[in-house]
């Protein structure tokens, strides 16, 4: 696996990993629409691409979004990025991608003060789940769940709760 970084943009394979664009929000929403992903408003993500592109990541393969990652940093907690959402084309799916945007988020600038990732998993989610033990392994660092969201927080019926996976701290 080859990888060229040129500026705010990596270069993977046949994959580019870059910065979003508020014209990436759009793909980024369809993305998800076709997805089993909990579908958000398409003005959620043109405004993490327009306000928090520093901590998203979008990986394309010949100029096409084929996933992303939506994240940004509390600002009780500067030294943790909350990943909101890891989609992923079903084109890539079993590639590692998944992986390799995380990766390439916790390695961003805009991620220079973190020490932790966070991130919110259903318990029968257990991709999500072993993604985020995978990407405490990676860097040699462990892996934190506690509850998060009570399930009757939530209004409805049929969300479970959430579960929080707090990786770090990393080494960098």
């Amino acid at each position: 696996m080859e990888t060229k970084m040129t500026g705010t943009v990596s270069t993977v394979d046949s994959l580019t990993f870059e910065k979003p664009t508020v014209e990436d929000g759009a793909d980024m929403w369809e993305l998800v629409k076709n997805s089993t992903l909990d579908l958000n408003s398409s003005y959620k993500y043109i405004m993490m691409c327009e306000f928090f592109a520093e901590t998203c990541v979008v990986a394309k393969e010949k100029g096409e979004l084929v996933g992303f990652v939506t994240a940004f940093i509390p600002p009780e907690k500067q030294d943790t990025v909350f990943v909101w959402q890891v989609g992923v084309d079903s084109s890539q799916r079993g590639k590692g991608l998944a992986s390799r945007l995380l990766n390439e988020l916790v390695e961003r600038t805009g991620c220079d003060d973190v020490k932790y990732l966070e991130a919110t998993v259903t318990p029968s989610n257990e991709a999500s789940q072993a993604l985020f033990k995978k990407l405490a392994r990676t860097h040699n660092t462990t892996c934190e769940v506690s509850e998060c969201f009570a399930e009757e927080l939530f209004p409805g019926e049929g969300h479970e709760a959430e579960l929080t996976f707090r990786i770090g701290p990393f080494d960098k």
